[in-house]
């Protein structure tokens, strides 16, 4: 059996690593300047609701264990191939690559910034990263952690520290007056939903490294809330430290005002403190991105929703079909320079959309697999009933009707969110036809997915490609569970 190497910690630097990226400082600050303190309560809010999805994952992830390919191996055992497809794929795979391209291209940029003497552009810098981060995670989980722990808690630690300076009046920078509370108005509080929802999303990214992480069970539920509560902490700190040092009106201009509250705050310093951590908040996102996704990838390619080639790993265990298809797209959208221009926000909010859409489907999926196999054991188990997995589903629901405050920009995003979920659609359809043949709509056994997740499965239903993927006939200790402890029922 092939020893668990990540233990809490990583974990928790892995949620905390993807969901505060430069993007999430940038709107932190657009949030804070538009209504002021009561920002806090919709984050609050937001944070409230992602608990509630990374609390449905846990009870999935208690149900079917140690899946790398986690939601689309959870809605395949509810709702069928097709709906699994198009929310992974659109979900997660898609938005991830543009929103780790636009992180990437926002190292870049800082860099070219700050050393703007030397003559190199920012997309060189960008690539160089993509290019680094790549070649470390092919060495497996073992560098992946340790480049995640050093950079996460380096990240929070800081962020944390400098929000307490900011609201205890600590740091030398002069105080401003001015008034705390720009709107208390509820319809101006939730109108932000959208906006502070993207403060906490990505959480549900430890679910696929699950398998690699030791006493799972307990560590992966109490890691996700660890690390949604930590970053709400931060993220309160630096709000009020905002309303002490940063006027609101500069806040809400200023395209880093993350790089703005730390020059206020404690000079050149400051500025360049915060610079380090906008570079460490990069680091984070696209190291878990890329990560995560090779995982996803391998793991929905075991189910076969994707093609086989993405199984295959290095001699370190790491998929890097996956990885570097994922690199690669990176790369071009940052060559091309299309992850520096405008568009790229408003693509990441269609993205989200189809994210929050995602998380709707969770729930739905603990709703189904809860009716279905009602007495199947689960080591976690959400209190109330259907209470919780419901409140999320309408909660996720006034997300997205909050996704903008703008009618217009609401209304372009919900028609790119349609034209791409057609795209897939039309993709899942041929995929399952032609190469699963298989029922669109109907629902995998819990037994047979969990099957699927060992090579065993891969060798005894095809030899060829297990041979080509060089997998071992000898089961594994942790295979043999994975067979023998499913907890179905006959469905």
């Amino acid at each position: 059996m092939e020893e668990k190497k990540l233990g809490l910690p990583s974990v928790v630097a892995t949620g905390v690593g993807l969901i505060v990226a430069t993007s999430c400082l940038l709107s932190l600050g657009q949030g804070s300047a538009a209504i002021g303190t009561p920002f806090i309560i919709t984050m609050i809010i937001a944070c409230a609701f992602n608990i509630l999805t990374a609390l449905s994952i846990c009870e999935l992830n208690a149900l079917m264990p140690n899946l790398t390919g986690g939601m689309a191996q959870y809605t395949l055992a509810s709702l069928g191939p097709f709906i699994s497809i198009v929310i992974t794929v659109g979900g997660y795979l898609t938005c991830q690559t543009i929103m780790g391209s636009s992180e990437a291209a926002m190292f870049g940029n800082t860099l070219n910034s700050v050393f703007s003497d030397f003559p190199v552009s920012g997309a060189s810098y960008s690539i160089l990263l993509i290019i680094i981060l790549t070649i470390l995670n092919l060495y497996g989980v073992d560098m992946f952690a340790k480049i995640q722990n050093i950079v996460a808690y380096g990240l929070i630690g800081s962020l944390i520290i400098m929000g307490i300076m900011g609201t205890f009046k600590l740091a030398p920078g002069d105080v401003v007056t001015q008034e705390t509370v720009i709107s208390s108005s509820p319809k101006d509080i939730f109108s932000l939903l959208g906006l502070a929802f993207f403060l906490f999303i990505g959480v549900e990214f430890i679910v696929p490294i699950s398998s690699q992480v030791k006493n799972a069970r307990f560590k992966v539920p109490v890691g996700m809330v660890i690390s949604l509560v930590a970053i709400l902490v931060m993220q309160i700190f630096m709000t009020i430290g905002f309303s002490h040092y940063t006027p609101w009106e500069e806040l809400g201009t200023s395209s880093v005002p993350h790089i703005l509250y730390g020059t206020l705050l404690c000079g050149k310093f400051g500025t360049a403190w915060m610079t380090i951590i906008s570079l460490l908040a990069v680091v984070s996102t696209l190291n878990t991105a890329l990560f995560s996704i090779a995982q996803i990838c391998s793991g929905m390619a075991k189910i076969n929703l994707l093609p086989s080639v993405f199984m295959r790993k290095n001699k370190k265990g790491a998929p890097y079909v996956g990885l570097l298809l994922d690199a690669v797209i990176m790369v071009i959208i940052n060559a091309t320079g299309l992850s520096s221009s405008e568009q790229v926000t408003f693509l990441i909010l269609t993205g989200c959309t189809f994210w929050i859409f995602s998380y709707i489907i969770l729930h739905i999926d603990v709703l189904v697999l809860r009716k279905r196999l009602p007495k199947a054991p689960r080591t976690f188990k959400l209190p109330l009933g259907p209470v919780i997995p419901i409140i999320g589903v309408i909660g996720n629901a006034f997300m997205i009707y909050n996704i903008d405050s703008d009618w217009t920009v609401k209304k372009k995003i919900y028609l790119i969110f349609l034209i791409v979920l057609a795209i897939l659609s039309v993709y899942a359809t041929i995929w399952i036809k032609r190469v699963m043949k298989r029922p669109m709509f109907k629902a995998y056994q819990i037994k047979e997915i969990m099957a699927m997740e060992t090579d065993l499965y891969q060798i005894h239903h095809n030899p060829a490609l297990a041979k080509r993927l060089h997998l071992d006939a000898k089961p594994s200790v942790e295979s043999v569970s994975a067979d023998t402890n499913t907890g179905t029922r006959p469905e």
